[in-house]
């Protein structure tokens, strides 16, 4: 199950065979335990004193994700059964197990704060700051995974009396336009329109996605519907490193488009030193406002298009590249950033054909990009350059995949949104402190390898 880029002296397999307390080792000194503690630590010297090794628990948390120990009883077990295991947990002799109980309310803390995602802010910056996380490319998509909840029967709605067709009278059209922005003021962001989320902040972004599971549907590799009731987990991969560069876990129901904005936002935030150049996406994301987004942080799209009952564009081809008199494509070379153009020179068939010294026969063609950013971005689409860049999104479904089947993403044990996210973001939490932690070997090893 190698991540690790090529070339690599030590992959994530190699780290899997380490004994467990260098492995543990390894992970937890990669984690900034001070947000975590802050967050469940008393606030007062008043009241009944801690007996709890907070430390220790949480370290416990993220060896069950390595150790893939399913639920918290069977840790509780290891923890009283395996004495080394909890010694590398950081428990001492005179500490008490943690009940199940004390672990739930420990999850209930971490679910009222932002604690987890600050580890994680930090853990990618060191890893920035350490040369591991350079990328210039990232891929975003989502996966869904299901809630241990069973869906609960819904309510019918009632009944709506038949609405009277034609135009309303002009006494009435007022009132009723009134009535729909009141509606529309009364949703919330992620019921609104993808380009609604443009101006607002990433903070109310964040704070307001819908996290209570519920049903889903997508379509398999078949193209036949399946349905989960659950979430979904949102990522933004680095093609390159494969670090987990952000993270979002919504609902079920929730479009994939609606969560890339926050994803890029808070790239663009809390990561401005990456270079980002390029974001590939499939047919799910491609929205105006997501290539707007990019734009804005001086990027492409590279975005499968998502044909939505669009005629035929006459004079162009079916990658919007335009087409001579005989219908031949013609061929995209360059991209001028300056005027935000696109060049196309002449087809190959012009060596043979009859017409190419004739005056209806154009040499190059150049289209500007704000014709319309959703079909036109660099490298122009159908091109050699674009092709092999789309290809690199397979990082994240990779990712996605290694979530799921090595790091529990699909065994969750809680029934309510919150609880879910905390496991959700120590999942990715640990994730991206294994990749760290093996880049960290592979660099002692290379120094040793030059050094002898």
């Amino acid at each position: 199950m190698s991540i690790i880029r090529q070339g690599s002296l030590f992959d994530m397999q190699d780290f899997y065979e380490l004994e467990p307390s260098k492995r543990f080792e390894a992970v937890f000194s990669t984690l900034h335990m001070e947000p975590l503690l802050f967050a469940v630590n008393k606030k007062s010297v008043y009241g009944a004193p801690t007996e709890l090794n907070y430390p220790a628990m949480i370290y416990a948390l993220v060896a069950r994700i390595l150790e893939r120990i399913p639920t918290i009883k069977d840790l509780i077990k290891r923890l009283t059964q395996d004495f080394m295991f909890r010694l590398d947990c950081g428990f001492l002799f005179s500490d008490r197990i943690p009940s199940e109980a004390s672990f739930s309310r420990l999850t209930s803390k971490l679910s009222d704060s932002t604690a987890l995602e600050s580890v994680q802010h930090s853990l990618l910056l060191e890893a920035i700051q350490e040369g591991f996380v350079c990328d210039e490319i990232v891929a975003i998509d989502a996966t869904h995974f299901e809630s241990r909840d069973r869906s609960t029967p819904q309510e019918k709605k009632p009944s709506h009396e038949s609405k009277k067709r034609g135009r309303k009278p002009k006494a009435e059209q007022e009132a009723f336009q009134l009535e729909v922005q009141e509606r529309e003021n009364q949703k919330s962001i992620y019921e609104k329109t993808i380009e609604a989320q443009l101006p607002i902040s990433l903070e109310i972004l964040r704070t307001e996605a819908p996290l209570e599971p519920n049903w889903g549907i997508k379509k398999n590799s078949e193209g036949k519907n399946t349905f989960w009731f659950g979430f979904k987990a949102h990522l933004a991969v680095g093609t390159n490193s494969q670090y987990i560069l952000q993270s979002m876990m919504t609902s079920a129901s929730l479009n994939d488009g609606k969560a890339a904005i926050p994803l890029l936002k808070g790239i663009q935030e809390w990561l401005p030193s990456l270079p980002i150049r390029y974001g590939l996406m499939d047919a799910g994301y491609d929205y105006v406002p997501i290539y707007q987004q990019l734009l804005n942080m001086k990027a492409y799209g590279i975005i499968a298009y998502n044909k939505r009952n669009e005629g035929e564009m006459i004079g162009f081809d079916e990658h919007f590249a335009p087409t001579c008199v005989r219908e031949h494509s013609y061929r995209y070379e360059s991209y001028d950033e300056k005027h935000r153009s696109l060049k196309y020179v002449k087809p190959k068939e012009c060596e043979t054909c009859p017409l190419s010294n004739d005056s209806l026969c154009q040499k190059v063609y150049k289209v500007k990009m704000d014709t319309d950013i959703r079909r036109y971005s660099a490298p122009g689409r159908g091109s050699e350059a674009w092709k092999k860049l789309y290809k690199q999104r397979t990082a994240v479904e990779r990712v996605n995949a290694y979530l799921k089947e090595f790091f529990q993403l699909k065994n969750v044990r809680y029934r309510t949104g919150k609880k879910a996210k905390v496991h959700f973001d120590l999942i990715t939490l640990v994730y991206n402190s294994t990749k760290l932690a093996v880049d960290r070997i592979n660099k002692q090893m290379k120094e040793m390898k030059v050094a002898a």
